[in-house]
């Protein structure tokens, strides 16, 4: 069903409304589609590279209004909508720990999410629960954003199409430097939990202990 859904979503980028659909799915993802933005916008990126930096700022906005939606679900719907979501997404084991988190480190999550594979709409959903300060929530979610969005966008609009065949001739190293960002971004997160040699009571953290 997801390969389905993933190939439905990839052929709306040659769509005449693209950007409607572009916005569209950055939206839903931030609170409940599964499939993130990131191979649509790639592929609009690729075809109109002089647009790039316009399909990464609407991206990035999208993004943010939708994990507004995501934050209400987790403030006003959490027993009634926000349960069901995170458990039919797989992310219902998280949400403790990631409670845990936000409530102890706030923006410094969500900054950190964007440079991890962390479903954001385990985050959006979980600072709604928590109460984070919708202020702090706003500003640390659209830096989030942007650095992933914008990047892409800016990488595109900076190069055009021949970054395609760099990407073709770099893949497995570009496969490699994302792999180290990723595994950097765990660290970094441990790091800012106390590492893995101190005692992280958020580890292990329950949904009795977070109410």
């Amino acid at each position: 069903m997801l390969t389905r859904l993933y190939q439905w979503m990839l052929a709306k980028a040659a769509h005449r409304h693209a950007e409607r659909w572009l916005f569209a799915f950055s939206f839903m993802e931030s609170s409940f589609f599964p499939i993130p933005p990131h191979p649509l916008l790639g592929l609009m990126c690729l075809a109109r590279p002089e647009r790039a930096l316009r399909f990464g700022f609407i991206c990035t906005l999208a993004s943010v209004l939708g994990g507004l939606m995501g934050y209400a679900i987790g403030y006003f719907l959490y027993e009634t909508v926000g349960q069901q979501l995170l458990a039919a997404l797989g992310l219902a084991a998280k949400f403790p720990v990631a409670a845990c988190y936000l409530r102890e480190f706030g923006a410094e999550i969500i900054l950190i999410k964007g440079a991890t594979p962390i479903p954001f709409k385990l985050i959006t959903i979980t600072a709604g629960f928590i109460g984070l300060p919708l202020f702090t929530f706003i500003w640390a979610s659209l830096l989030s954003r942007a650095f992933q969005f914008m990047l892409v966008g800016f990488l595109f609009w900076k190069f055009g199409r021949p970054i395609k065949a760099f990407i073709e001739k770099y893949l497995a190293l570009l496969s490699g430097l994302f792999l180290v960002l990723i595994v950097g971004g765990f660290i970094a997160a441990s790091m800012l939990t106390g590492g893995p040699g101190k005692n992280d009571s958020c580890s292990a953290a329950t949904m009795e202990s977070i109410r």
